[in-house]
This record gives structure tokens, sequence and C-alpha cells, in this order.
């Protein structure tokens, strides 16, 4: 695959800068993570925390998922005890509490009430995250043991992008600032989740801080809109996860006025969550499991946003074309299925298709190209798909990968 660090400069906005760090390259959080055995193997991380020095507000998404682990219960239940506001969140990886019936609502209580008490906060303060293996009961005696012994620190924000890691094959984190009104805000992300990878009004596992000071309902209709443009548009395997749960929570240290719409700086503020959400979410879908090749579908000229979206989601959800691209074959007839298939409103006499520059089909039908240009350009990490329907004026992106024996092998003993 190609290096990451390619994609932090792309799109990258006007004014906006990199920062090394991720969540904790914004003053006033710490973070980190330890190893407490709830993950097999000896050693590895299995639980993380992010911790701020005050009360944030915080905006949220969640799974829809109608077996949702109990820590989605959790977390609405604090979030509307406490007005939107959080201060820290706990995270165990290896184990989704989900499917555990009372205890498993017990015990991510239990999550919070031990990580409150740690840090001398109110428990409807702390946030619950869990990922991992369903249908297992917390092992609550190595969860506390972690809670323990976890020291969250200034610069652990890639400690805790690691910590909150399943089958991802590398952390993902990113950072920016900006200029408003004469104060510099930042962001900082970290995200993980590489299989059961189709959000819907979700996300796998994100956490960004900012230290900005936001109106808590723009923050929360400027995370929902950045979340529905990037992690709403990827995917893995077509499976979406019990768990799914994304937060950003917003410090006020930068002492800036109070962002709201038309407020000095929120367009700065939304161009830079857009940047950071949608290079997270790529990662993403870059590391799927199994993955050799990232797929990015752009679609353009459809009737409405919607058939845009339908568009290009439909292609990156196509497992045929998924293992067309992991075979590096520019079977285009595979695309024209996958659109037909999507739901999207499209006359199929006025379709183009390009896979990278190479047009492939003009008007609905077979364009007159050379075979050896369309394999080179389904043959390297990086796949293009473009595609314009020529009914509108809306376009979409969304980003997926090929469909190898590598999934397979990741998903066929993963409970062993």
């Amino acid at each position: 695959m190609s290096d990451p660090s390619d994609y932090k400069t792309r799109d990258l906005p006007a004014g906006v800068r990199l920062c090394e760090g991720g969540v904790t390259a914004v003053q006033g959080f710490r973070a980190g993570n330890t190893s407490c055995g709830i993950k097999s193997e000896a050693g590895t991380p299995d639980l993380a925390m992010l911790v701020a020095d005050r009360p944030c507000v915080t905006a949220a998404t969640f799974t829809t998922s109608r077996t949702a682990s109990h820590i989605i219960r959790v977390c609405k239940e604090h979030l509307a005890a406490s007005g939107q506001r959080a201060q820290a969140v706990v995270v165990n990886s290896g184990n989704a509490n989900c499917a555990t019936g009372a205890r498993g609502y017990r015990d991510a209580e239990r999550m919070a009430v031990l990580t409150a008490s740690k840090l001398g906060v109110d428990p409807a303060l702390v946030m619950v995250s869990s990922t991992g293996i369903i249908g297992r009961p917390l092992p609550m005696d190595k969860v506390e043991q972690g809670i323990r012994q976890i020291e969250p620190v200034a610069g652990g924000g890639p400690d805790f992008a690691r910590g909150i890691m399943t089958t991802d094959t590398r952390p993902k984190l990113n950072a920016v600032e900006f200029e408003a009104a004469g104060m510099t805000i930042r962001l900082g992300g970290a995200t993980k989740g590489v299989g059961m990878m189709y959000p819907n009004m979700a996300t796998m596992l994100c956490y960004l801080t900012t230290d900005a000071a936001v109106e808590p309902a723009f923050l929360q209709r400027s995370f929902s809109a950045a979340v529905d443009d990037s992690f709403n548009m990827i995917n893995v395997d077509h499976d979406m996860s019990t768990n799914d749960s994304a937060f950003i929570f917003a410090n006020g240290l930068a002492g800036n006025e109070p962002l709201r719409e038309g407020a000095p700086g929120a367009d700065q503020f939304v161009a830079a969550l857009r940047y950071l959400t949608r290079y997270l979410a790529r990662e993403q879908a870059r590391d799927g499991e199994g993955a050799t090749r990232l797929m990015i579908v752009q679609v353009r000229g459809a009737r409405t946003p919607a058939d845009a979206r339908k568009a290009a989601r439909g292609v990156t959800t196509s497992a045929i074309w998924q293992c067309a691209v992991a075979g590096g074959d520019p079977n285009w007839g595979r695309v024209i299925a996958a659109l037909g298939a999507s739901g999207a409103e499209l006359d199929p006499d006025k379709l183009d298709i390009a896979l990278g520059d190479v047009l492939v089909v003009c008007s609905g039908m077979g364009a007159s190209y050379e075979q050896a240009a369309a394999k080179q350009a389904v043959a390297g990490p990086d796949v293009y798909v473009n595609i314009n329907l020529n009914g509108g004026g809306h376009e979409a992106t969304s980003w997926g990968c090929d469909l190898t024996h590598g999934y397979i092998d990741e998903n066929a003993t993963y409970t062993r």
C-alpha cells in the first residue's frame, strides 16, 4: 500500500498546518495505554485512556445497529446526564462487551465508575468504548487492573492510538492547527477499525480533541456532517459493527470566541474537521483486513446528493468488484452492475466510467481503450474509479479496498 504520509498533505485546506501527536497534540489532554491481559497476546496493549484537564463540550455519533453493545447505552445515558459534556474515555480492545446480558451493562458502568474514581471526576463525565470479540463477558478483574495501572500523559496520543487497535496493522492518528481571530486552534484525532466496516450514521471507534471553544449545537452539527462525509463513506466488507462510536471533545482552552454559525474561525474549524475525519476514514479503508489496494470511487453528475452517495457506496460495497481489484482486473462490467444495483437514479445510456485516467465506458457502452493501460490503472496501491452519471450537479466520494484471501484468513479464525 502507499505511504500514509502521502495522504496527510492531500486536500489539506489553505491555512491549516499539520501537527504531531494525535489526540494529545491539543493542549489540556493526556492519554496512554497499558496491557492487562484482555488480549491473548502477552504484552499487547489492550486498554487505553484519554483524559481532559476539565469537562469538555462533547458531540458524538453511534452505531444504528439493533444489536448494539452495552457501551452505546451507557455513553448515551452519560451524555444526557452531563448536558453533553465529558472529561474522559476508557477503551478496552479484545472484547466487545456485546450480547452479554445485564452483566454487560453493569460491566460498562463499572468501567466508567472505576475510571471516574481514579481521575476524581463524576462518572457521568466518562465515556466507555469496547472493541473485539462479541458474546464473551468482560474479564473485569483484568479491566480493573488495567484502569489502576494506566498513566495518561501529555504526549500519549500515539500510545492511545495503538491501545485501541484490534486487527489494525498500524495506528491511525493525525492533528492540525489553524489561526482564527488571532488565536491558534488545534484538532487531533485517532481512530481504529479495519473489519466489520460499513458505517451507517456512525463510525468505528474514533476520538477527536480540540482546544476550540465551541457552541454545543454547532459542534454536534459540524461533527455529524463531517462523519457523514467521511466515515459514513467507507467500506471494507459491508458489515456494520455493534460498537461503532465517535466523539469530539472541545475543552475551550484556545480562548477563542465560542464557534457558531458566522463566528470568526467557524468556517476554518469546519474545514479542518472535515479534512481530519476524511483522512482518518481513508486510512481505515486503506488498512482494511487483508487489503492490498485502496479504492477511491468518485461520482459526479448525480441528480441529488443522495444519488451520488448511493452510487459511490454501491461500487465500494460490490464484493465481486473488490475481488476484481484484488486481482488487478479492469472488469468494468462489475462497476456497471454495482451502479445499477445501488439504488441511485441514473440513465444507463449516459454513464461514463474511467479507471484512473483511462475512459473505459462512454455513454453507457465500452469505449475504445488500451487494455494494458486499463490493467495498469488497477495494478497500483491506489485504484481510482471515476464515474460521471451526467444527470445533475452533485458529487460524492467513497473509499474502499480490495477483497483478498487475507480477509478470509483474518476472519476464519478470529475467535480461536
